[in-house]
């Protein structure tokens, strides 16, 4: 390997192609430069001189794609460059069968289609469990507040314990319909909806200060549902 790279090429078990950095022709056929090659006898040769000519490149990256056309292909090589920086080889991909990459891609591909599927069944598995909850949690607001209209309630129910909201229903107290929970989702509601509290919010008022005014406005709504 004398004049061919520094530190000498790494030993290991299976074909070893090189991405070399410099300018080499093949010793056997004299082409080139060549942009791989494998070392025999301490000499450069082209792949089609090493009898790789037939196989195709598949750049690192893809883990699965990378393994499963190993997996699928008779014959196989790892490509490697040397790192100047780091003072080592590094691995660059790998040469396969062109008919086993593609069988590789194609178990790739149902595996994309079996993830996709699931990743639906999932979804709409949460999205009944969502529809369920939240009817629940209206169901648990009427309890409490009987006064309170049906839709209002379901509204009530569907903002406060949508997913990925953050908000009182996705609490460990919300999800275990607490009345606490539930009566805050309530407050809020009404808060927003029937008092002024938005605009006090708009003209500066500090949050506080607007709940302060906004209570017995709020307090009023709740005694009226809870009779």
């Amino acid at each position: 390997m004398a004049g061919l790279a520094t530190p000498p090429i790494p030993t290991r078990t299976g074909l070893l192609v090189v991405q070399p950095l410099r300018r080499r022709h093949c010793a056997e056929c004299r082409g080139g430069p060549l942009s791989l090659l494998v070392v025999e006898g301490g000499a450069p040769r082209c792949l089609d001189c090493a009898d790789l000519g037939h196989l195709v490149f598949l750049p690192r990256g893809d883990t699965a794609l990378t393994r499963r056309s190993r997996e699928e292909s008779g014959l196989s090589a790892v490509v490697v460059r040397f790192n100047r920086r780091k003072g080592r080889y590094e691995r660059q991909g790998v040469l396969v069968e062109e008919a086993g990459l593609a069988r590789a891609e194609e178990r790739c591909l149902a595996d994309a289609e079996a993830r996709r599927r699931r990743r639906a069944r999932d979804a709409a598995r949460r999205a009944a469990e969502d529809v369920r909850f939240a009817e629940a949690f209206a169901a648990e607001i009427r309890r409490l507040f009987p006064g309170c209209p049906a839709d209002r309630a379901r509204g009530i129910a569907t903002h406060a314990s949508a997913r990925g909201s953050g908000r009182i229903g996705r609490s460990a107290p919300g999800r275990a319909l607490s009345e606490g929970a539930v009566t805050s989702a309530v407050v809020a509601s009404v808060r927003h909806v029937d008092t002024p509290y938005d605009e006090l919010l708009m003209s500066g008022v500090v949050r506080h200060e607007a709940r302060r005014r906004i209570a017995r406005d709020v307090e009023a709504v709740l005694r009226g549902w809870r009779e």
